[in-house]
């Protein structure tokens, strides 16, 4: 993929949780089946960890909820329930974030890859995702 580096913000539906994070204007996205993923329509991106920064006092609205191994920390708000971001077991360096939490305006493309989170060892060894929250250098607009 090789597309414009921007700075993208977003949260959750209250706007209790604010973010910004750096990463292409055209993204691959992931769409996971996993028991969790599913259930929440998680559709996410995953960027390094690095290249994202809560805003203002969000931190305080935030809770996590763990499962199964509990290397996937996922994050919601207290108050509207929404997850727009999460640190994932597939990339535990990175940040996923929930595309449809994006700000309108800064994403160009989105690309819909499927991540077969029922399988998930085979699915983590067959499509590369764990590349995907390593740093890359990229023009950047903001």
């Amino acid at each position: 993929m090789d597309a414009e580096t921007v700075v993208h913000t977003g949260g959750c539906h209250c706007t209790s949780v604010r973010w910004k994070v750096l990463a292409p204007s055209s993204v691959v996205v992931w769409d996971c089946n996993c028991s969790d993923c599913y259930m929440r329509g998680n559709t996410h991106f995953i960027v390094p960890a690095d290249n994202f920064e809560l805003l203002g006092d969000s931190g305080k609205f935030l809770t996590t909820y763990t499962f199964g191994t509990h290397t996937a920390k996922h994050t919601f708000c207290k108050t509207c329930g929404i997850t727009s971001f999460y640190y994932p077991r597939s990339n535990p360096d990175g940040v996923a974030v929930s595309f449809r939490c994006v700000d309108p305006g800064t994403l160009t493309h989105v690309e819909i890859r499927h991540f077969d989170g029922k399988n998930w060892d085979s699915s983590y060894n067959q499509t590369g995702i764990s590349s995907c929250s390593k740093v890359e250098t990229h023009n950047i607009k903001n």
